[in-house]
């Protein structure tokens, strides 16, 4: 199972992996107080992907279409493979963010792409 949380929220016992999906590090949480198994920046999207679509043309169906695009690359296409793996183990996947609206930004692509790789859609 694929969750999406937020840094703020406490850890719970069901959180399973928990990777931290964001590039920065979140603000006012301290790194040895964030219960965390992986941080791969690798899979955040680029700097002018973020710019784009926080800009005042950014669209959520072309920052996802884009964002997907980006996946597809050398190292962040490792990274997500090995997320897949966790998952494939049974292992829950908690994608952390310190996002407002994580179901509008890339944890929600991440998210719904390691759902399709579970599912054996273009895995």
């Amino acid at each position: 199972m694929i969750r999406l949380r937020r840094v703020y929220e406490g850890p719970e016992k069901d959180d399973g992996f928990r990777v931290l999906v964001d590039r920065i590090w979140p603000r006012g949480v301290k790194k040895d107080e964030l219960p965390l198994d992986e941080w791969p920046k690798e899979l955040t999207p680029s700097s002018e992907l973020r710019r784009w679509y926080h800009g005042p043309d950014g669209d959520f169906d072309e920052f996802r279409r884009r964002y997907l695009a980006e996946l597809t690359a050398d190292e962040p296409s490792a990274a997500l493979a090995r997320l897949h793996e966790v998952d494939r183990s049974g292992r829950t996947v908690t994608l952390l963010t310190s996002a407002k609206d994580p179901e509008h930004g890339h944890p929600a692509v991440l998210a719904e792409r390691l759902d399709e790789m579970r599912d054996g859609k273009g895995s």
